[in-house]
């Protein structure tokens, strides 16, 4: 090969990994949904005081299901695979992991604080006003804008990097206010950070890549 066919070789598989990127936008609007849902739900519990025969949070487990397959689907169109894709691949397992174990911690923890709590209503008759449940939002809040700042500022994508900004502000607003309100922050992450940014990717997507839906 000479100079010149080399640096052609390199500029069409540049030009080939470039075009075969689709990001179709149907992750970040299936969890944008998805937890904004969750929230409010569990905000009207609180509000208007009643009570689901489930906890309306499973449906995050659920949500893994089609997660995979969309997954699977996109890495069907993609021909070739970008370093940067891989890279995001570890981000979001991490994030993913993240989140079960903060749970596995918080379930623990509100295990062993629960008999505390229990014997204070009964010295005092009434119940604390902060407990260590309404701090949960805030670790949330906080890993939720990890991996959405650093796929926001990789992909050059400004409504998700602004979005798990928010995330941050929200997780700090959220140490000084209760539970309920705490709900309608994580919704408002949740839109911005990954459903605004998910309906801007999905109407990219549809319209230079129609043929790929």
């Amino acid at each position: 090969m000479t100079g010149q066919e080399s640096l052609r070789l390199i500029s069409e598989m540049i030009h080939k990994a470039k075009n075969s990127y689709h990001d179709s936008g149907l992750g970040p609007l299936l969890w944008g949904t998805v937890i904004t849902i969750c929230s409010l739900v569990t905000w009207s519990q609180i509000h208007f005081g009643f009570n689901l025969p489930f906890d309306i949070w499973l449906l995050t487990v659920i949500a893994i299901v089609p997660q995979m397959i969309i997954v699977q689907k996109e890495k069907k169109v993609r021909k070739v695979r970008r370093y940067d894709e891989t890279m995001m691949d570890y981000v979001w397992t991490c994030f993913g992991i993240s989140i079960a174990l903060l749970v596995f911690i918080n379930i623990n923890i509100v295990s062993k604080l629960n008999p505390v709590f229990e014997k204070y209503i009964e010295v005092t008759g009434g119940r604390p006003e902060y407990t260590f449940s309404s701090f949960m939002t805030s670790f949330f809040l906080l890993l939720y804008g990890i991996p959405t700042i650093i796929t926001g500022g990789s992909q050059k994508l400004k409504p998700m990097l602004w979005g798990g900004v928010l995330c941050w502000v929200c997780c700090v607003i959220s140490v000084y206010t209760k539970a309920e309100a705490d709900m309608l922050l994580t919704a408002l992450s949740a839109v911005c950070a990954w459903l605004i940014p998910g309906i801007i990717l999905r109407k990219k997507y549809l319209k230079s890549a129609p043929a790929n839906v």
